[in-house]
Parts: C-alpha cells; sequence; structure tokens
C-alpha cells in the first residue's frame, strides 16, 4: 500500500515537471519565431541576454536614437529651463510639434515629445542647445555609447532620420536602454501615456506611440521607430514582481506581438530570490580597540532581490577581512557577497554592520581604579 503511495506521488510529480517543461518550451517557441530580422530578450541586472536573433547585426535603428539623444539631455540639460526656437531646428520632416521659428518651448516638455511622439524637430532643437550643432552633437552622442559599453553603434544625428554611418544594433540597443531607464527622469518619461505641454502660445498633447504602454501589462517603454530604409524599429521594456526585461526589435513587421511573446517567455522562466536566503550565516568579526570584542554582521537591507532562471543555481562566496576596528557604524559596509554563475562573478551585494560600536576610550586614574 505504502509503494503505491510512493508510486502515485512520484506520478504526479512528473506530470507537473512535464508541464512545467512544455509551458517553457512553449515560450521559448514563441521567443524563437519573432518576425524580426534582429532582436534580443535583455535582463540587465545580470547583463545576461535570454534570447537572440542576429543580435549583432548592425542596422538602422530609425527613432529609437532618441533614447540616445534624451539621456544627454537629462544629463545635460536644466528641465525647468526654456528655449527660443531657432529657424535651424524648424521644418525637419517626419514626425513632428510643428515647431516655429521664435516659439517658447520648456525642455522637460521637449524631452517628453521626443520620447512620445517621436518629434524630429525637439531632437534637432535639443542638439542644437546642448552642443551647437548637429556633428558636435553627435560626437557627443558617440563618446557616450563608448562610455557604455556600446561596440556596434554610430551615431550621426540626433533624431535617426536615414544617414549614412548610422547604425546599432540590437545588442547594443538593449544595453543602451538598460543604462537610460536606470536614470528615473526617463524611466517616468518614457512610461508616460500623455503629456500636455506649452508650445509658444498654445497647449499640445503628445500622445505615446509605444503600443506596448497600454496593451501589455507591466510595461514601461521604450521607444518606437519607423522609417521606409529601417521598417519598424522598437525598444520595449517591462517589469513585474521585481523583475526587469528589455526587448528589442530591428526590422519587425510583427513587432507588437513579437515583444509580447519575448517578455512573457523571459518572465515565464525568471524567478527572484533574496540574499539573505541563499547566503551562508555570516560570522561576527572581532573587533579591535572597541567596547565589545566582536562586531555582527548582516546583508545590506538596499539590497535588490537577485535575479535568477527558475532551474538555476547559483554559487556565493562572501570576501570579509580578518578583523575590523572601532569606531564602527550601523549599515557600514564591511564586505561583499559575491554572486557567481556559470563560473563567473555576476553580482556583489554588500555585507555592512549590523550595530554601531564605540572606540573604548581610556579613562582617568579613577575610572581605571573603579573599573
Amino acid at each position: 500500500m505504502k509503494n503505491t503511495s510512493y508510486k502515485a506521488i512520484a506520478f504526479v510529480l512528473m506530470i507537473c515537471l512535464l508541464a512545467l517543461l512544455t509551458i517553457c518550451a512553449g515560450a521559448e517557441t514563441m521567443a524563437k519565431t519573432t518576425s524580426a530580422r534582429s532582436g534580443v530578450l535583455y535582463e540587465p541586472s545580470s547583463g545576461r541576454f535570454l534570447y537572440e536573433k542576429n543580435a549583432t547585426e548592425r542596422l538602422p535603428m530609425a527613432s529609437t536614437t532618441k533614447i540616445m539623444t534624451a539621456l544627454i539631455a537629462l544629463e545635460c540639460c536644466d528641465l525647468e529651463e526654456d528655449i527660443t526656437v531657432p529657424k535651424e531646428a524648424t521644418g525637419i520632416e517626419g514626425s513632428s510639434l510643428y515647431l516655429k521659428e521664435g516659439d517658447r518651448v520648456n525642455i522637460g516638455d521637449l524631452i517628453y515629445a521626443l520620447l512620445l511622439q517621436s518629434a524630429n524637430d525637439a531632437a534637432e532643437l535639443l542638439a542644437l542647445k546642448i552642443s551647437g550643432d548637429i556633428p558636435s552633437f553627435a560626437s557627443l552622442m558617440n563618446e557616450k555609447a563608448k562610455d557604455i559599453g556600446l561596440v556596434d553603434t554610430s551615431f550621426v544625428n540626433p533624431h535617426g532620420l536615414d544617414s549614412d554611418g548610422h547604425f546599432t544594433t540590437a545588442k547594443d540597443l538593449a544595453i543602451l536602454a538598460g543604462y537610460a531607464l536606470d536614470n528615473p527622469d526617463f524611466h517616468n518619461i518614457c512610461s508616460t501615456y500623455k503629456h500636455s505641454m506649452a508650445v509658444g502660445d498654445s497647449i499640445r498633447t503628445v500622445v505615446n506611440h509605444n503600443k506596448l504602454i497600454t496593451r501589455y501589462d507591466g510595461a514601461i517603454g521604450v521607444k518606437t521607430g519607423y522609417t521606409r530604409k529601417c521598417g519598424r524599429c522598437l525598444v520595449g521594456a517591462a517589469e513585474r514582481d521585481g523583475i526587469r526585461l528589455i526587448s528589442v526589435t530591428l526590422d519587425a513587421p510583427d513587432d507588437w506581438n513579437d515583444h509580447a511573446s519575448m517578455l512573457d517567455y523571459g518572465f515565464s522562466i525568471l524567478e527572484t530570490v533574496k540574499a539573505e536566503d541563499i547566503a551562508p550565516q555570516l560570522p561576527t568579526l572581532p573587533l579591535i580597540g572597541g567596547v565589545c570584542e566582536s562586531m555582527p554582521l548582516c546583508i545590506s537591507t538596499a539590497a535588490n532581490p537577485i535575479i535568477k532562471l527558475k532551474n538555476e543555481e547559483l554559487t556565493v562566496e562572501l570576501s570579509l577581512p580578518r578583523y575590523v576596528i572601532a569606531p564602527i557604524v550601523e549599515g557600514e559596509e564591511i564586505g561583499e557577497l559575491i554572486i557567481i554563475r556559470d563560473g563567473q562573478k555576476s553580482l556583489r551585494i554588500p555585507i555592512v554592520a549590523g550595530k554601531s560600536i564605540d572606540q573604548n576610550k581610556p579613562g582617568g586614574f579613577f575610572k581605571r581604579i573603579f573599573d
């Protein structure tokens, strides 16, 4: 009777495992049948690419260019400043705010127009404001690309209209979007559906062209793009249960469905764990010159959950000094918990002092006698 019960339990477990494998396989199949010429699914906290298709093929990027333009504007400009539109920033082809010479506009509003409505004249105006001319701004874009670690990207203009030598890859675009989303202002703007702004004497409302914002649960951006030469380009991003994913397609006729499939796949194979749940028991460290002889340790409360594959085994290491010297302040960083994936050190989490400990200061003659 007991053997029969074990067999029944084993059968149920096997069925559950087969169901899980079937779900994951189905999600992976959807992800690998994207319509895009090039695409990736990226998990930025680990720097891992969960799906790739021609990921390093150099291709034109259309208005996804404006991710870099917006990032530089956010880092270089006062968002509260109003500026006057020069003639050079008017009459730009394609999607536009239809700025007129002499109009007064706010820089923060221009970045909304840039990322939501993909306004090419807003891109031109911001470039002129920051660098004085387009070639100088393109040089600034390329310097920033190098700093971020983009290896197959070249910018010629701030808006993405077709130009020789203006290209990127799906992999580089994902890395750029991951970097940009760490900027709170960029995150807030690109995830906004609608924004009203003053242009000269009129009030305009710009609406986000990115349909993921309203169609996909947890979507937070990022940027659409299209020209006849480029085809449909899209950088998407979504957050669920502490997991952020970035999806990129270049030249994708069915981009909305492509991104939904890729993001669904990513969320289906990932999970979060707390650092304290996988960390070994932390020791106490010898304390020199303190009012006590040892100091307790703990994982930093600022540590984000660790994102991992559901079937992934993580290895952890402790990096700690042999001792510490008083005084110590609670929360002071003492060492690191190192997360190792596939033999590589991929994440470092601070280990901090569990409490404040004062220095042991010698007293006078009578205090020593009393002690």
